[in-house]
């Protein structure tokens, strides 16, 4: 799964990187903690043109009556999102790329211990998380919300979790906006085993109310 990431890339940057048109409103950059609905800065096409929007991370689907009516879905599994009432719509028109400089994971350690990890890539260049998005309204209000598509791990990230985001390459950016017609379920797959790089961290980052850079630096295992 994924529940946390960071995003350090500067509102220009990822319009540049992304070729798209940025909102006025984003969320404030850098974040080194996005949290479960924490607003997400997230990139969608319409007619060929590109776009860079704040969405509200977890998706809501059309039925619920509040925000709060179900289940919190900020992660959508590859193997079951076409069939999934709440996402096979989203899946088909509404899907998107969710910029990241990395994402969180947990192992288990002695007595249940939760062992923060950050992932990123190992070239250091920003990650793309495949997404899918939907508006939801009721009663006045409007929400646009968006979800996490995640797959099984490859090898190395199996040390940590058995799961993952779905990274997009930058080949494949059009396609799965839409941009170059069917066959976006092709890309719903773990990375090549030489993509990611991974170290421990801090567990201040086990607090969604963490903040700072500090969040990311590798831990000093040997510090007392």
């Amino acid at each position: 799964m994924c529940g946390r990431f960071s995003i350090t890339l500067p509102d220009d940057a990822m319009a540049r990187l992304f070729q798209a048109v940025p909102a006025n409103d984003l969320p404030p950059n850098p974040n080194y903690n996005v949290c479960p609905t924490n607003p997400v800065a997230a990139v969608t096409s319409d007619a060929g043109q590109r776009y860079l929007r704040p969405m509200r991370w977890g998706f809501i689907p059309q039925w619920y009556k509040t925000p709060a009516d179900g289940p919190l879905l900020i992660n959508a599994r590859a193997e079951t999102i076409a069939e999934k009432p709440a996402f096979r719509a989203a899946c088909r028109e509404r899907r998107c790329l969710i910029p990241a400089s990395g994402f969180y994971e947990w192992s288990k350690g002695e007595g249940g211990a939760r062992l923060p990890w950050y992932i990123h890539r190992a070239d250091g260049a920003p990650l793309a998380f495949a997404g899918v998005w939907q508006d939801w309204e009721r009663e006045g209000e409007r929400l646009t919300t968006c979800a996490i598509v995640t797959t099984g791990a490859n090898a190395p990230m199996r040390a940590v979790h058995h799961r993952m985001p779905v990274i997009v390459e930058e080949a494949d950016w059009a396609l799965w906006l839409g941009e170059e017609g069917k066959g976006a379920a092709r890309l719903m797959h773990a990375p090549a085993d030489d993509v990611l790089d991974f170290y421990r961290v801090d567990p201040r980052v086990n607090s969604n109310r963490a903040s700072g850079p500090e969040l990311i630096e590798p831990l000093d295992e040997d510090a007392p």
